[in-house]
């Protein structure tokens, strides 16, 4: 009996949902409050959120810019002289510049015509290095925003949706285990699941305890600068490699 084709991982990127529900917690109660707010309330309109990887900017600011109708940008993209936005702005990796300009026009534009401007950024705006003086000086006046580091309560409920969100059953002790051993930040934890994922796959089964070690083993290497192969893990590579041996044991017989 031949086996069953392995299945390979493919190269798509898994899309964060951000109409789904945001998860409160202290760490980022203070961000909430301020985006519960109307924007003319923001001084000078503008606010700005910033955190950690994976704390939850992009997801607020998602969420914000579907309720104001507001014009999303990333920072990486703004160039030239950008159209007048013509509606309130959510500008998310803002302190990925593309060019310095680009901003200062969006920015001096949106003060004129009265529409707020959300941003997102790994650093309060006064802490951005800029070069020109007169972006400089508005970055500064622009009220920031911290979503403080993830709490135990939140590290947990975030693991348990991403592994949902990628429709990886995962018990509750096999979980316990992975938030024991990984690195202890959202970001950590969201490439965790999509290490999982992808093993599931090339392993064509659920997640297992050894494949949820393997993913903690990846993680530690890459901690100690090991430094993993983006699309395929040395794990991945193991895994391919036992398939591929059992499957030729299959074949043997018929050889």
């Amino acid at each position: 009996m031949l086996a069953a084709p392995r299945q390979l991982p493919l190269p798509f990127a898994h899309r964060p949902d951000y109409a789904a529900a945001f998860l409160p917690a202290p760490s980022n109660a203070a961000a909430r409050a301020w985006l519960a707010r109307p924007p003319g309330e923001w001084p000078g309109r503008r606010l700005a959120l910033y955190g950690a990887a994976g704390a939850g900017k992009s997801h607020l600011l998602h969420r914000w810019a579907t309720r104001h109708g507001a014009r999303v940008l990333h920072g990486s993209m703004l160039a030239g002289l950008p159209a007048e936005p013509g509606q309130a702005l959510a500008i998310d990796d803002a302190d990925a510049l593309g060019e310095e300009r680009a901003l200062l026009h969006l920015l001096n534009a949106a003060a004129e015509a009265r529409w707020p401007v959300l941003l997102a950024a790994a650093e309060p705006p006064s802490r951005w290095t800029v070069r020109l003086p007169d972006l400089a000086s508005r970055l500064r006046a622009i009220a920031a925003i911290a979503i403080a580091p993830a709490e135990d309560d939140l590290l947990a409920a975030l693991l348990s949706h991403l592994l949902a969100a990628r429709r990886l059953a995962v018990p509750p002790p096999l979980q316990a285990y992975l938030l024991a051993r990984l690195p202890r930040s959202p970001a950590a934890l969201r490439e965790a699941a999509a290490r999982l994922d992808r093993l599931a796959l090339a392993a064509g089964r659920g997640v297992s305890a050894r494949l949820a070690a393997l993913v903690v083993a990846e993680m530690a290497a890459k901690e100690r600068g090991g430094g993993f192969d983006d699309e395929f893990s040395v794990a991945e590579e193991a895994l391919a490699a036992a398939s591929s041996r059992r499957a030729s044991l299959c074949m043997e017989p018929l050889l």
